[in-house]
């Protein structure tokens, strides 16, 4: 009986290894849904909703402000290619900024480039170096932290630190983020660098991988210093860089009341916006004397995330007012739709001498785009897979492009990419998969 099943398994691998080659020969067409499949550089983009698998499919939105983001991660810049920019909001501060948090489109541009003092805003960098540090493992939230004398000094926005006691990073983020504690700020810059001109170089070095050209800092609290300087734009680049990538800081700016040392020092944010703007995620306040009042304040509504910068209000209620009109502005004109989640399949593309005759063509990165509340224009889309790919195939491997059109004119491409691996096709392979197949066949 094992001789006769042996027999029979020799020779249905023959004939399954025989049509498999044949198939290989033969090079069976998948229809694609694009005759002009060609491989297309990239731009960089994010997200527009619910792309299917058919080919050129129109999705009847709004019109969009700017280009398609097919990147979940932050770009060096920010596109201000249609931003509004003669002021109608009638803006009295000295510099502002609103941007959509995903894609990072400018959608109002009010001196943006304009180089003034952040003050306590400086700390958003600060913040963000502390949560790639988190991020990387080089500390973590339950690290404790020492208190130096000249951290103990500073003065300013403070919770009053002694160089007796150690805080955890939880507690120190917390301090940092709720009441702007230039103490525990410099202690963490310390701790992370070995002392805060370490940490300074640090930040500066950081800024210029954003693309933050207007920016040279001088400390890491924000305390009036001489060339201390940035500017809506560049405060908004980091901002942004932060609230994508590491989301849970949103756990501590978004705290209105709270408290450290068992109780004993009551924290109430100096963000009001917190409190009482609908969807508000932060994110930090800044004001000196030189510096005047200023702003970065971020919130989310129905999908939709914005980030309004205000420098240089002439108030405290200046600063919250003209943040909440760019940020009603955003929410009012705009819209975010998604077009598609990272991992979706769209098509398949044929692989040519490979194990598997073909290939899941998978979204890269989610997909979508701001969309203008006013316009009724359609966005069209067109898919395009490559033709022809020999093994072997690797997972994440780009096999197409999905484009995307509004008035005819290109607004931004999304890559797609193989879902698996797929090993070049070889008598070992392939007898491999028969023993596999046949293996599974007798257990079930």
């Amino acid at each position: 009986m094992k001789k006769k099943f042996l027999k029979y398994f020799i020779i249905c691998t023959a004939i399954m290894l025989f049509m498999s080659k044949s198939s290989f020969a033969s090079s069976l067409e998948i229809p694609v849904w694009s005759t002009n499949a060609t491989k297309l550089n990239v731009t960089n983009s994010s997200t527009v909703n619910n792309i299917t698998n058919e080919a050129n499919q129109t999705v009847n939105n709004n019109q969009t402000s700017n280009a398609v983001n097919s990147n979940a991660t932050v770009s060096p810049t920010l596109n201000s290619k249609e931003a509004v920019t003669n002021n109608p909001l009638k803006l009295t501060c000295g510099g502002a900024i609103l941007i959509e948090q995903n894609t990072g489109n400018v959608l109002y541009d009010y001196n943006m480039h304009e180089k003034l003092r952040p003050a306590s805003v400086t700390k958003v960098m600060t913040i963000l170096l502390i949560m790639e540090a988190l991020d990387s493992g080089k500390i973590s939230l339950t690290d404790k932290i020492p208190c130096s004398k000249e951290a103990s000094s500073m003065g300013g926005s403070q919770i009053w630190l002694e160089t007796t006691e150690q805080l955890t990073v939880d507690e120190m983020l917390k301090a940092i983020c709720v009441v702007s504690a230039n103490d525990c700020t410099v202690a963490m810059a310390e701790y992370l660098e070995g002392s805060e001109e370490a940490f300074v170089a640090k930040m500066n070095e950081r800024a210029k991988q954003l693309g933050m050209n207007d920016t040279t800092f001088k400390n890491c609290h924000g305390i009036d210093e001489d060339g201390h300087l940035t500017s809506a734009y560049d405060i908004a680049i980091m901002s942004r860089e932060l609230l994508v990538n590491h989301p849970s800081i949103t756990k501590y700016t978004t705290i209105y009341m709270d408290s450290l040392r068992d109780g004993k020092s009551q924290l109430v944010n100096t963000n009001k916006l917190v409190r009482n703007y609908e969807g508000c995620t932060g994110l930090k306040t800044g004001s000196t004397s030189l510096a005047l009042f200023n702003l970065s304040a971020s919130a989310t509504k129905n999908g939709l995330s914005l980030i309004a910068v205000v420098l240089k209000g002439s108030s405290s209620d200046v600063r919250f007012t003209e943040a909440r009109k760019l940020l009603d502005y955003g929410f009012s004109n705009y819209e975010y739709k998604n077009l598609g989640k990272k991992g979706d399949v769209i098509g398949n593309v044929n692989i040519n001498k490979g194990i598997e005759n073909y290939t899941n063509a998978i979204l890269k990165n989610d997909v979508g785009i701001v969309i203008k509340k006013s316009k009724g224009n359609s966005i069209s889309q067109n898919i395009e897979l490559f033709n022809s790919i020999s093994a072997p195939v690797s997972k994440g491997q780009k096999v197409g492009e999905v484009s995307f059109y509004l008035d005819n004119k290109e607004i931004g491409k999304a890559d797609l990419v193989s879902s698996s691996d797929i090993s070049k096709y070889s008598f070992g392979a392939m007898a491999t998969k028969v023993y596999k197949s046949w293996f599974s066949l007798l257990r079930s």
